[in-house]
């Protein structure tokens, strides 16, 4: 048997997505008609901030978030909205587009290198103290 790797995993998730430069995420935060949700845990989030107006929810919720049948649905997560995924380097976002497309969303893309892509184009975050990002707990979004 042979053993897929993470990275193996990821690169064909890559191959099966939208993936955005931070300048054409900004571009569209900007446009207003996008869902961005930050899939990074609530530890990372508080470490390293978060981009302005991004939801959260964990990667290990998403798909409860994103179901319309699963009790922990936000209504957020439409299956026709455009919706933006980022976490900290650009793997579990894309992964996590990919299981997107398999319930059958069809506009999601994800930020290609993540928060530190974001970073590294000198874009501005949030971080503790200042205005806070949605956070989705049990179904509903909650200040963080």
């Amino acid at each position: 048997m042979t053993l897929t790797t993470a990275a193996h995993l990821i690169a064909a998730a890559k191959a099966r997505i939208e993936n955005l430069s931070p300048a054409a995420v900004a571009g569209e935060v900007a446009g207003g008609e996008v869902l961005l949700v930050d899939i990074r845990e609530a530890e990372e989030r508080a470490q390293h901030g978060s981009i302005p107006g991004a939801i959260h929810t964990a990667r290990g919720m998403l798909e409860f978030a994103a179901d319309p049948t699963s009790a922990y649905y936000h209504p957020a997560f439409d299956p026709g909205a455009r919706i933006i995924l980022y976490c900290a380097s650009g793997g579990r976002s894309a992964l996590a587009a990919s299981m997107l497309q398999l319930l059958g969303y069809t506009r999601m893309a994800h930020l290609d290198g993540g928060l530190k892509a974001w970073l590294a184009a000198g874009l501005p975050i949030e971080r503790s103290g200042e205005p806070r990002a949605k956070t989705l707990e049990g179904g509903r979004a909650v200040e963080s």
